[in-house]
């Protein structure tokens, strides 16, 4: 992939497709999978301290093992990154991390109920990779798993505008919340996706991401 003024893995529309992805696989593994957040962390974590405080160490796996899982994914992506990221051609690196990210959804989408724990430890696994791999929109910082860090940059170049009158914050602010948007339009679509179609739902996600990983190939 040639490089230009932004890499086609650093567009809104990657970026886009990206946040629809993560506020689907948010609402999925919590509705489907066991009430279990497989995005953010903080979440999972907090859960594992309360089953621990309560004496729950037979539910706290639940908890630790996704925990252990999103560590592994950011280890794994950072390794592809600084390995692979020299044999840049037409051929990102980035686009590796997409391809397995979809073998993995697919494998979860016909994990049966029993194996919740695996689905939800893969689907933190996943969403590591994409959070450590694709982490800037047009040169700005964004996450497209969670949306905390987004909120607040939103919230951060929105002053710019008001106090410093910076013509280029406003621009990042739309982004920031378009993003956020996004996010909010993936976890809507993973209702309606675990209402009908229950765990195979999450199948959705690997088109989308099949999509994101044609549209590498063009430059900008």
């Amino acid at each position: 992939m040639i490089k230009k003024q932004t890499q086609t893995s650093e567009s809104f529309r990657i970026g886009a497709l990206l946040a629809i992805i993560g506020g689907f696989f948010d609402a999925y593994s919590y509705l489907c999978r066991d009430g279990v957040f497989a995005n953010a962390q903080t979440g999972n974590i907090v859960l594992l301290g309360i089953k621990i405080a309560n004496g729950e160490y037979n539910l706290a796996g639940h908890y630790l093992m996704p925990i252990i899982a999103f560590a592994l994914g950011v280890f794994i992506a950072e390794i592809m990154r600084r390995f692979f990221g020299k044999y840049q051609n037409k051929f990102h690196w980035r686009q590796a991390v997409v391809i397995i990210e979809i073998f993995l959804v697919i494998i979860v989408a016909y994990l049966p109920q029993k194996y919740n724990m695996v689905a939800n430890t893969s689907i933190s696994f996943i969403c590591a990779l994409q959070v450590e791999t694709f982490r800037k929109v047009h040169g700005s910082v964004f996450s497209t798993t969670m949306c905390t860090g987004n909120l607040r940059s939103l919230t951060e170049q929105l002053a710019k505008w008001y106090i410093d009158k910076d013509k280029d914050a406003i621009f990042k602010t739309i982004r920031y919340a378009m993003i956020i948007f996004y996010f909010i339009m993936g976890a809507v679509m993973g209702v309606f996706g675990v209402k009908y179609f229950a765990e195979q739902s999450v199948i959705f996600c690997s088109l989308v991401l099949l999509v994101a990983f044609c549209m590498m190939f063009w430059e900008n």
